[in-house]
């Protein structure tokens, strides 16, 4: 019986998958062979011998100890794209509130409550919150992966002018472009040309403070910029900064901070870019099938530690090492198994770490893995 542990709720539709006579879900479970999480932090969490795999019920893994479970040989998946049509959305709503001061002509609105001829002083007050459309202005994007790419499309079908940029762009989200969308080789035309910019990549030791002073100050007066994908993809006080100056007119983000509460047109949500119940439900839904295929079939899909690979069952075993990218190792996993014969191997990696898989017919001993130098993990199935 395979264990999973949910560390948050978890919705039913994902849970609902995993076949009850081989899985127990529970949030209690003290040796898992999987864990389900949204956005409980693991980083002082001590893993039990029986983890094989971590998913997360989102795209973000910053809750996660990535390293030390790629170290354990744990996979840690995500679900990149479960959340992007709820995100989309919300980026949508954000140009909105960014250009015509929604919220603020609300909150002056409800602020009358009570007041003599309110419907009078609304009709002579609303000039103040007057704010250009959207229609033919330039939206820079910055990553157009699953979210940015809907965005974009969504932008052009909008009347705007994109340009993206994303030096990762994979062949499959360039397809699914729209024609219209400009992509570009230097983030800098980005900064130079937008109304809007929009931030769509990874928080990554190197993504952080992606926009600082430097490319504020490449950008146009009156730039608006809008970050829901990470709150460290911007640096704060730079950005407030350059409202005070008048060189941002507005920052619309889903990550709230001391630095940007309360401060003048700057708007903060409270993280609400993947909150919505379709978003949780495709998030969940992905999470087990991910945790199903690796946990029986041994294969690796969006994976952010360990390569995606797969390879079919033909023989009597499938043999799954996960192994360091260091040399030889490959030619002593393939000797571990010599006393039965190798019908097909993949081998692929992914930074420091390696994965291999061995479709063997004959008898496999995982004792004979030990003591091989660079492996971490192996699984027979």
């Amino acid at each position: 019986m395979y264990e999973i542990k949910t560390m948050n709720k978890i919705a039913a539709c994902g849970t609902d998958i995993f076949d009850k006579a081989s899985y127990a879900i529970s949030d209690d479970c003290e040796n898992p062979t999987a864990i389900m999480v949204r956005s409980a932090k693991l980083h002082d969490m001590e893993f039990g011998s029986n983890l094989l795999a971590i998913a997360r019920a989102g795209a973000g893994t910053n809750n996660i100890p990535v390293d030390r479970c790629a170290d354990e040989g744990i996979v840690v998946f995500n679900t990149p794209g479960a959340n992007s049509n709820a995100v989309k959305e919300l980026a949508i709503c954000a140009l909105l509130l960014s250009s015509r001061k929604i919220t603020e002509a609300a909150a002056w609105a409800a602020s009358l409550k009570g007041t003599p001829d309110a419907p009078k002083t609304v009709e002579g007050g609303k000039a103040k919150f007057a704010g250009p459309e959207i229609m033919g202005k330039t939206l820079g994007i910055i990553g157009l992966g699953a979210i940015g790419g809907k965005i974009a499309n969504a932008a052009v079908a909008l009347g705007m002018k994109v340009v993206g940029y994303d030096p990762y762009l994979s062949v499959n989200a360039a397809l699914h472009l729209d024609p219209n969308v400009s992509v570009v080789t230097d983030v800098n035309d980005i900064y130079k040309v937008s109304d809007y910019i929009s931030i769509h990549v990874p928080y990554t030791p190197e993504t952080k403070n992606t926009i600082d002073a430097e490319q504020i100050a490449m950008m146009k007066d009156g730039v608006r910029l809008i970050n829901l994908a990470r709150g460290e993809l911007i640096n704060s006080e730079a950005v407030v900064k350059a409202i005070g100056e008048g060189k941002v007119a507005k920052y619309v983000t889903d990550f709230a901070d001391d630095v940007v509460l309360g401060e003048e047109n700057v708007i903060v949500l409270p993280h609400l870019g993947a909150s919505t119940p379709e978003s949780e439900d495709n998030c969940a839904v992905m999470a087990a099938n991910e945790l199903i295929d690796y946990i029986e079939n041994g294969t690796i899909r969006n994976s952010v530690n360990y390569p995606n690979a797969s390879l079919a069952k033909t023989g009597d075993a499938l043999v799954c090492v996960m192994h360091k990218n260091i040399p030889e190792v490959i030619t002593k996993v393939t000797g571990a198994v010599a006393g039965a014969n190798i019908e097909n191997l993949v081998n692929k990696s992914k930074g420091d770490y390696a994965y291999t898989m061995l479709d063997v017919t004959g008898q496999v001993d995982a004792a004979a893995f030990e003591g091989i130098d660079g492996v971490i993990k192996v699984r027979i199935l």
